[in-house]
């Protein structure tokens, strides 16, 4: 089947789960899988898809909001999993039994070709065993899914880089964090190397990102506790425009994910 151009939906995005769909037609795959199967089946549904059209789940890394539904969405549709070792090693105990020919080795750094569909995955740095993001090429258009990082190291930017669409962490405003009601240490875990993105982090990576050739970056991994959506951009702008970074909506856009729903299908060539 001819490619019908590289199109995703972010199914649901937050510090309770995480799904992305990622298709071109001819290759749809999911990025985690952090919902009970039921769950997934009503995202899906309201982005009018069944698990029956999805070709396999690519997994970010272990922790329970991308892999709670894992085992059954992949028994119940038998799908393959795609993993690194390392990732494979914590979450054998917990996805259940999968078949063997559904057990995939998917190393960081390895480029993989799904059909006309070529996915990359790069190492992120969060507390995980080996906890990777990925991107996807389509011809010449490019989507990268980049969540769960305590800062963007030089192979981060290096890989996202001439995306024309990203899906990037906004996970927390500082202050809000710092004057929530988390015990210290699990502060110190979310603003550490190891942890998460927070809004100004966000912006200053996107100051550098910025070229003329990305069109649209879905903030996505928003906590419900620390961050909002309307925060989140004007402060992800703010820190854009503090580096000298300034845009019209016309030529770039900051858009919202969803703890709760999808957002809507997107083509990634399309301005």
């Amino acid at each position: 089947m001819e490619s019908m151009g590289l199109r995703f939906t972010v199914l649901s995005s937050g510090s309770t789960g995480n799904a992305t769909v990622v298709t071109n037609g001819e290759v749809t795959l999911m990025i985690d899988a952090g919902f009970s199967a039921r769950r997934i089946d009503e995202l899906l549904l309201e982005r009018e898809m069944t698990g029956q059209e999805l070709d396999g789940i690519l997994v970010t890394h272990e922790h329970s909001d991308h892999i709670k539904g894992l085992g059954p969405v992949a028994r119940k549709y038998n799908l393959p999993i795609y993993a690194n070792e390392k990732t494979w090693g914590a979450i054998e105990k917990s996805i259940g039994q999968i078949a063997d020919e559904n057990r995939r080795v998917f190393a960081s750094g390895e480029a993989r070709d799904f059909g006309s569909l070529r996915v990359e995955s790069f190492e992120i740095s969060h507390d995980a065993a080996e906890p990777v993001g990925y991107c996807f090429y389509d011809g010449k258009d490019k989507l990268s899914v980049c969540t769960d990082l305590g800062y963007a190291s030089d192979k981060v930017k290096h890989a996202i880089a001439d995306s024309d669409v990203l899906v990037l962490e906004a996970n927390h405003d500082i202050e809000m964090l710092r004057m929530g009601r988390y015990p210290w240490n699990i502060k110190r875990r979310i603003l550490g190397d190891m942890g998460h993105l927070s809004n100004e982090a966000t912006g200053e990576l996107m100051s550098e990102l910025l070229n003329g050739r990305m069109k649209r970056v879905y903030l996505a991994h928003l906590s419900r506790e620390h961050n909002l959506p309307d925060l989140a951009k004007m402060s992800v702008r703010g820190a854009m425009e503090d580096r000298g970074c300034f845009y019209r909506d016309s030529e770039f856009v900051l858009r919202d994910t969803y703890f709760d729903r999808p957002t809507p299908w997107d083509k990634v060539g399309e301005p």
